[in-house]
Formats: C-alpha cells, sequence, structure tokens
C-alpha cells in the first residue's frame, strides 16, 4: 500500500460522486463539466450557466453579458452539462461566418463533437438512408438561413437544447414581414433553448418582447397587451413591472462588475504612415476612373458592387495581390472574345477571388442572371477595355517595391521594441486580406531576416511548409487526444502550434480572424485594413482575450496621401474606439451597424462616388452622424434600467460563488485522483507533486495524464478529465462492483491537514454505511447519504465520516454487524432522507410558486388586451357618434349611422368573444397546471452501497 492508496469501497463512493445528478440551485451541479473543460474558472459564467438550469419548469434564458465576457464559453458548459446527463441532441444557430469558430471552440474547449450542417453535407446524409440529418449523436451548428431553410426538419427533431448566437437577429420577431425570425421560432417552439447577445435591446422596448416570446411565449400576453402596458414612456412603476418579469428569463453582467477576479490588458496602438509611390499613385487613379465607369465588361452587373470592393481591397493591399487579379481579368474578357462565352457568369469571376480571401465572396449575394448576346458595339467595348486592363497589369508588374511593404519592417521593429518593454513574447500576428498578398510578404520578410522564423494561416493551408509542419505535428502527438482525426481541424491546431513554439511571425487570411486563440502573442498588424469594425473587432480577439498576460500592440498602416483612408481610420479609432483602451469597441457601436457588412458597403460607396476630398469629408461627416442617430440615448438608459443589476451584492455573490466553485472543483479533482491511484495499482507511475502520471502497462500504457487545472499547455499529455474513456471505464468498474462487509483501517497520520473532529475519533472504531438516495420529479437528483456510527454509541457528522472515506486505508478483514446496529443504521438513513426530500419538495414548491405567478401574469395581460379592444371600439363608436351630428346631408347621415351600426356590432362580437376567450385562457391555464402536476409525482429510490466496519488509526 502506498501512502496514497484507498480501498474498494472508497472507490466505489468516489464513482457515485463524480457521477450524481445534482438539483438546478447547487453550485457542485456543473463540477464535472468544468473539470472535464480546458476553461478558466470565472464566477460570472457558472452563475450564467447555473441561471440557465435553475428552474426545471423554465424554458430557457437570454445570456446577455457585455462583449468580452465569454458568452460562448457559457454556452459551453451547458452543453457540456446537457451532454454529460446523456441529453444530447443539441442544436447551435449561429450565424455562417461563426460556424467554424464553434465547432473549433466546442471541440478545443469542451472535447464536444460537433457537426456543420450546410446543404451539402445535409444532402450526402440523405443519400446514405438518414432521412432526418439533423437527427445524429454530434453537437449539429448551423446558420440562421439554413435553419430557416430546413425548418420541418427542425421542428421533428426532439432537441434538448438548442442555443442561438447573435440573438438580436431575431429581436424584430414581433413583425409578421420577419420571415427568418418567425420560422426558426416557430420551428424550435416547443425546445429549451439560451439566446446569447451584448444587445438585447437597441431600438425599441419591443425588442425584447420579441427575443423573450421566443423563449417562452408565457412570460408576457400578446403584442397589443404588451404594447398597452409597456409601449410607452415607461413610470418607475412601469419599469419595475417589467423588470420583475424579465429577471427570471434574462441575466445580463458587465465588464465593471467583474474587473476584480478578470485582469484585462490593455490595448496600444501604433500608426505607421506612408506616402505612396508616383507609379503606385498612378495605377491608384487609373483604376479608381475605371470603377467609376457606368459599364465594365470585366464586372458583371450581378456582382459589380462585390467585385468593385474586392478590386479595391486588392488595390489597397499590394500591388502584386493586384497583378494577379488584372491578369485573371484580362484572360476573362480574351476568353469570352475567343469562345463568345456567357458574360455574366459571375460564379466562374468570384471563384477567381475566392483564392485571394476566405471570406469576401459572400455566395448569398450572387444572383442568377440570363445570358446576354454579345454586340458588335460590345466586341469594341470589350477589346478597349482589355487594353485598359493591360495598362494596369504592366505598370502593377513594373512596381517592385510596395511603399507599404517597406514600412512593415519599420512597423515590425517599432512593434517588437514596444514588447520588449513590456516583457512580451517577440511574436507577430500579421493579418492581410489575399493570399497573393500573403506570399508576397511570405518571400520578402523571408529574404529581409525573417527566414524560417515565419508561418503562413488561411482557408486552406495547402502550401509545402504547412503540409510538412502538420504531418510533423500527427506523428508528435500520435495517440493522444490532441488529435481529432478532423484534418482541418488538426492542420489548424498544428500550426498554431508551431506558431506558439517555434515561429516568430504568423501571416494570416481571414480565416484566422475566427475560430484560433492566440493570447500567447501581443503583437497584431493589421496590414490590410477591413472597412467593418466587427472584423477588426475578431482579429484583435485572437489576442486580446482571456489568458493574455501582457498589453496587446496594434500596428494600423495609414495612406497620408488618400483623404478616404484617413478618414476611415479616424471613424475606426476614434468612434469605433477598436485600437487602444481596455475593451475594445463597445457593444453599442458595434450593435449600431448590424452585421458590418452593409457599413461596409457604406464606405466602398464613398469611395467610389468621391472624388474631391470635400466631397469625401461631407460624405464621412454624414455617416458618422447616421451611426450617432442609431445609438438611443433612450434605449441605453432603458437597458440599464432593466438589464442591469449593479450594486454591491451582486460583486459579493460572485466573489463568494467563485471561492466555492474553486473549492468544489479541487474536492472533485482530488477524488479523480484517489480513483486514479487505486484503479491504476501497479500500471502507472504517480507523481503526487505535480499531478501526473504515466501508464505502464494495459490498454492506455505510455499515456502521461496530468489534471487538467494544474498545468498550462504542457507538451504529449493529456489532460485527465472525467469525459476520458480511460476514467469512464474505473468509474464503471466500481460503480457496479458488489461488496461484502468487511473491516477497514483508515490512517489519519498519512494525510496532509488536519481536521480538529476527525482527531478525537483516533483509536476509535464503529460502523459505515453508504447509500444512494434518488429523487425523480421536476428534475432528477442523486444525494449520497453517510450514516456512520462508533461502537460506543455516539453518530459521526456525515461530514467528518465523507472526510475519513478521503483517507489512506486498506481492508483487514471480514466482519459482522449486529442486527441493533443495522436497525440503527436505517433509522438515521430514513430520517436523513425524509429532511432531503422535505427539502426537496420545497424547492419544487419554489418553482411551482413561480410557473403560476408568470401563468396568472400572462392570463391578466391576454384579458387586458381584449378589453382593450373593446374600449377601442367604445372611443371610436362616441367619435363617429358626435361626427355623425354635425352632418347636414341626409344621405350622409344615413352612411354614418350605418357605419355606426357595424362598429356596434362588431363591438357586441368581441364582449361575446371576451368571455369566449376568458374560458380559453383559463383552459389554457389548466392544462400547463395538469402537466406540472404530472412532473410533481415524486419517485424516491434507495439504493445501498456498501456497509463497513471502520477503525481509524
Amino acid at each position: 500500500m502506498t501512502d496514497y492508496d484507498i480501498t474498494d469501497y472508497q472507490a466505489k463512493y468516489i464513482a457515485h460522486f463524480l457521477t450524481r445528478r445534482l438539483p438546478a440551485n447547487d453550485l457542485n451541479k456543473l463540477t464535472a463539466s468544468l473539470q472535464d473543460a480546458q476553461v478558466d474558472l470565472t464566477p460570472h459564467q457558472v452563475e450564467a450557466a447555473l441561471f440557465a438550469f435553475k428552474s426545471p419548469l423554465s424554458k430557457g434564458a437570454i445570456l446577455a453579458d457585455e462583449v468580452g465576457l465569454g458568452k460562448t464559453i457559457e454556452a459551453g458548459i451547458i452543453l457540456s452539462q446537457n451532454w454529460s446527463e446523456h441529453k444530447r441532441r443539441l442544436l447551435v444557430i449561429c450565424p455562417a461566418n461563426l460556424r467554424k469558430q464553434w465547432s473549433g471552440e466546442l471541440l478545443e474547449k469542451f472535447y464536444l463533437p460537433s457537426v456543420i450542417m450546410e446543404t451539402k453535407s445535409f444532402n450526402e446524409a440523405v443519400e446514405k438512408g438518414n432521412l432526418n440529418p439533423f437527427d445524429t449523436e454530434n453537437i449539429v451548428i448551423c446558420s440562421y438561413q439554413f435553419a430557416k431553410a430546413k425548418a420541418p426538419y427542425l421542428k421533428r427533431t426532439d432537441w434538448n437544447l438548442v442555443i442561438i448566437d447573435e440573438a438580436h437577429r431575431l429581436r424584430n420577431v414581433y413583425k409578421p414581414q420577419n420571415i427568418i425570425a418567425n420560422v426558426i421560432k416557430s420551428a424550435i417552439e416547443s425546445r429549451k433553448k439560451i439566446l446569447m447577445t451584448a444587445t438585447p435591446l437597441q431600438n425599441s422596448i419591443l425588442e425584447l418582447y420579441g427575443l423573450v416570446s421566443i423563449i417562452d411565449g408565457y412570460v408576457f400576453g400578446d403584442l397589443k397587451s404588451f404594447k398597452s402596458q409597456f409601449g410607452h414612456n415607461l413610470s418607475q412603476q412601469e419599469y419595475d413591472e417589467l423588470k420583475k418579469r424579465l429577471q427570471p428569463v434574462c441575466k445580463r453582467t458587465l465588464r465593471r462588475q467583474v474587473l476584480e477576479y478578470i485582469k484585462y490588458t490593455k490595448r496600444i496602438a501604433i500608426v505607421e504612415e506612408f506616402y505612396p509611390t508616383k507609379d503606385e499613385q498612378q495605377l491608384y487613379d487609373w483604376v479608381t476612373t475605371y470603377l467609376g465607369k457606368p459599364k465594365l465588361y470585366a464586372l458583371p452587373n450581378s456582382q459589380r458592387q462585390l467585385m468593385t470592393l474586392i478590386l479595391r481591397k486588392l488595390l489597397a493591399s499590394s500591388t502584386y495581390a493586384i497583378y494577379g487579379t488584372f491578369c485573371s481579368l484580362v484572360n476573362r474578357l480574351q476568353a469570352v472574345l475567343a469562345q463568345n462565352i456567357d458574360i455574366t457568369s459571375a460564379n466562374e469571376v468570384i471563384d477567381d477571388y475566392k483564392a485571394d480571401n476566405d471570406e469576401w465572396a459572400d455566395e448569398s449575394e450572387i444572383e442568377n442572371v440570363e445570358k446576354e448576346e454579345l454586340h458588335p458595339a460590345d466586341i469594341e467595348g470589350i477589346r478597349n477595355e482589355i487594353k485598359e486592363l493591360e495598362q494596369f497589369r504592366d505598370l502593377a508588374a513594373k512596381i517592385k517595391k510596395n511603399s507599404k511593404a517597406e514600412h512593415l519592417f519599420v512597423a515590425l521593429e517599432k512593434g517588437f521594441e514596444q514588447l520588449t518593454k513590456l516583457g512580451a513574447p517577440q511574436k507577430a500576428l500579421i493579418f492581410t486580406e489575399s493570399k497573393r498578398t500573403q506570399e508576397f510578404l511570405y518571400e520578402l520578410l523571408e529574404k529581409r531576416g525573417y527566414k524560417g522564423k515565419i508561418v503562413r494561416f488561411n482557408g486552406t493551408n495547402t502550401d509545402g511548409e504547412s503540409t510538412a509542419i502538420y504531418k510533423s505535428w500527427l506523428a508528435q502527438h500520435k495517440g493522444s487526444s490532441k488529435v481529432t482525426g478532423s484534418p482541418t481541424a488538426d492542420k489548424r491546431a498544428a500550426i498554431v502550434d508551431y506558431f506558439r513554439n517555434e515561429a516568430t511571425i504568423m501571416i494570416a487570411t481571414e480565416a484566422a480572424a475566427e475560430g484560433i486563440n492566440l493570447q500567447f502573442c501581443s503583437l497584431i498588424v493589421n496590414y490590410d485594413m477591413p472597412w467593418n469594425p466587427q472584423r477588426i473587432e475578431q482579429r484583435i480577439g485572437r489576442c486580446h482575450r482571456y489568458g493574455q498576460k501582457f498589453d496587446v500592440v496594434v500596428i494600423n498602416f495609414l495612406n497620408k496621401n488618400n483623404a478616404a483612408d484617413i478618414r476611415v481610420y479616424q471613424l475606426l479609432d476614434e468612434k469605433f474606439q477598436l485600437f487602444s483602451g481596455v475593451f475594445g469597441a463597445s457593444d453599442e457601436v458595434l450593435g449600431s451597424i448590424g452585421n458590418g457588412v452593409d457599413f461596409e458597403k457604406r464606405i466602398s460607396q464613398i469611395y467610389n462616388e468621391c472624388r474631391t476630398t470635400a466631397e469625401i469629408e461631407a460624405a464621412f461627416d454624414a455617416l458618422q452622424a447616421e451611426l450617432q442617430d442609431r445609438i438611443s440615448e433612450k434605449m441605453l438608459k432603458a437597458r440599464s434600467a432593466l438589464l442591469e443589476n449593479f450594486d454591491e451584492s451582486v460583486k459579493e455573490k460572485l466573489r463568494d460563488n467563485l471561492a466555492q466553485s474553486q473549492k468544489n472543483l479541487d474536492q472533485f479533482e482530488k477524488r479523480l485522483w484517489l480513483l486514479a491511484i487505486h484503479a491504476l495499482k501497479g500500471k502507472a507511475d504517480f507523481y503526487p507533486d505535480n499531478y501526473m502520471f504515466k501508464i505502464t502497462s494495459g490498454e492506455y500504457a505510455g499515456g502521461i495524464y496530468y489534471l487538467s487545472k494544474q498545468k498550462d499547455n504542457p507538451e504529449n499529455e493529456t489532460p485527465f478529465r472525467i469525459g476520458l474513456p480511460l476514467v469512464q471505464q474505473m468509474i464503471t468498474r466500481y460503480k457496479d462492483c458488489e461488496l461484502p462487509i468487511r473491516k477497514v483501517e483508515f490512517y489519519y497520520a498519512k494525510t496532509e491537514g488536519r481536521t480538529a473532529l476527525l482527531e478525537e475519533l483516533i483509536g476509535k472504531e464503529g460502523t459505515l454505511q453508504v447509500e444512494k438516495l434518488s429523487i425523480d420529479s421536476f428534475e432528477q437528483e442523486d444525494h449520497l447519504l453517510i450514516a456512520c456510527r462508533c461502537e460506543t454509541g455516539e453518530w459521526v457528522y456525515p461530514e467528518i465520516a465523507e472526510r475519513m472515506l478521503m483517507l489512506p486505508a486498506k481492508e483487514v478483514g471480514a466482519a459482522l454487524i449486529d442486527g441493533s446496529v443495522v436497525q440503527m443504521l436505517q433509522d438515521k438513513m430514513e430520517e436523513m432522507q425524509n429532511g432531503i426530500v422535505t427539502e426537496s419538495a420545497e424547492r419544487n414548491n419554489t418553482f411551482f410558486d413561480e410557473e403560476m405567478e408568470k401563468l396568472d401574469n400572462w392570463a391578466d395581460d391576454m384579458k387586458l388586451g381584449l378589453e382593450k379592444e373593446i374600449s377601442d371600439l367604445d372611443n371610436e363608436i362616441r367619435l363617429r357618434k358626435s361626427e355623425a351630428k354635425k352632418l347636414s346631408r341626409l344621405e350622409e347621415k344615413v352612411a354614418a349611422q350605418r357605419a355606426i351600426k357595424d362598429l356596434e356590432k362588431r363591438r357586441t362580437e368581441k364582449r361575446q368573444n371576451f368571455y369566449e376567450a376568458q374560458d380559453e385562457i383559463d383552459k389554457r391555464k389548466d392544462a400547463l397546471l395538469t402537466k406540472i402536476e404530472k412532473m410533481l409525482a415524486q419517485k424516491v429510490e434507495r439504493t445501498k452501497l456498501f456497509t463497513i466496519k471502520w477503525k481509524l488509526k
């Protein structure tokens, strides 16, 4: 026996402890999920996850934390908990450009498998015989558009939970014309839902009504009743009432509430100014004039706007990038002349640009247009356009040095100097919007002092160097949980690891702005500047995030010869506050531009239409004023009054929860460690100083494991977590084992720390029995009951007996227990059971009362809406009668009286409907009550796990 060994009895207790189901309001509920995940423990995220589970009658929640507080982590904890409870019909609906990020984070942080459901994968599954591809063992991730298109399939799937990211996109669901929102709402109406948004209220209080109605249609009545109560300037009393109604369903945490335990580093901005050469300026002017022409054969009308934006971006990126595009356009037009191919074949043209950037070409924007025949005038026009494009191409080829590229070396020197002052690792992340520019910069940096220190990251990563890095990584991590089996995910992980451990510079396209975490790097270079602020925030967020130990330096390039470039930078820096400070862009400002695509197009329009500095200034002034108008001061105040709860009690609760959650997690991991020592006795070498062990024989021989929270990114080692097949095998083995009554000696002297009440038991003997109590009512919960008695007759507190069960111990022989002692143990168990069942029933009573209050409010709202309709008809009838008296012509009087009679008839019908509607409301209420009553029936089951005679030495 080692100093750390335990017995099969203790192992059985630990196995049940690690897998017990706990009630929704228990901080321990999420401990297993937190231990199983690779995330830092933050109390507001635990609090948010518990909020989502807090009532078994709840139909979901809106998690509305400010940006940057990790709502995705909160959702991951919730998904992980559902997964551990074998509730695995899980759906994530998110914007299309966030699908990869969701899949990567679920795998990387929570070890949860997912599938991105899109048309191709959906059709492939159907062809293989799965008539509903949403019915899968993986977490399903899909876009809003796909969810709307496949709504009938969503409705047929028995989802345990649906998570909707960026849920403010559905906030106008109360408007019938909002098709996507209403179709999705209907498809998942009966399912439990979590809505995630940093901006739940932007333009109107009705948006809150819309989002809440997606979660639960019984929180408020219909739209008319809501408008009559809350659709006007609210009094303090009305604010209080609305806040009270929102509190059970909506939770918001502010960044300033968590500063105590989350260290935010700053953003430090560096602007690298440059002037283009004469040839670069000439090329810019030529292309600007070209793009302003009313008809361009190289840019199909259906794609003119998108392709103009692409050309402008490439022009600002590098002559290397734009040269390749000119070549493509010339070849395209020559092919049109040679073969008279379809000049409007946009897909083929867009595909060419996909080689330049992973994100620019949005397939949803590609329109299908009819083929156009060429006329003689068109042929001449195409020839002239070819000559013009050839002129652009030749000038681009002539330019060997790019001014911006030359300034990159100056900028890197400034950036690395700043990193040295900060004490940060010398690593830089360079973002470009073009793969061609990526290659240009790679070759340039290789020649100028960075050879062997650069790695590329893009949407495919198919270059020779990336392939070699991937193969080496696979060999290094063969057999470990780091290898997921997904080539895309593993290749991304390999390149990130190479950047962390080997390279100094990563040159990345927009593909790296999502789904990878680079907090070990704190220098970001925006070589090409997106015009969409949300993309910039995503880029910076790769490094300026949880785990970043240093201030993040952000370098931007500014063409001082371009008035529009200067105004764009001012807008992004001063209005959006993207580049400096602690928090980056605010929710309000980012929310004011919607998804950012239209904002990007607006800027492109200014570049295309404005020629003089005065025109550019006026256009940007107008855009800035429009942005300001969208950020409604009234709505900011409403959001603060309704959703924010900022006082010392909130901070104290978070502080207490952090301490308790950390204690729970430590206790959980120590028990997991004890179980491993016992289960792998003779098969593994243990290193208790740093909670590591290496398996020396058996199925998992050669594996090195460490407790996940003890170390930071160790190489060739696997986090020892409860979700591992190895751990699940251990747990099953000991949960199912039958154990006879035996005598066990516990060794107090061989453990660390002191417990006074345990010390008092040294030298004493007694009997101990452990049973599992399972309750199934509103929710399923398990409790481990410990009855422990000394031979001298005193009872030992269950908490002290539990501590004894964690001591080193060994079996010392068979034992018999007197019948009277057996009866006393059973009586003690009954006493403990009664207390727990009573507590559970009281908790269920609270849930029931909350649900009843909600239903009463809903019924009152519905009745209020009907009364309002009748009242409105009364007022209209009085008004019409008053107006009819003023009429002089008989035929007008007759017509007016006829209209009044019609209104009175409608009022009579409404009054009859009112009583019928009251009956209908009561019926619905009864139906819900019946449903709750069925859930109320408690099923209580007690199972004996083992009985031992004990002695403490």
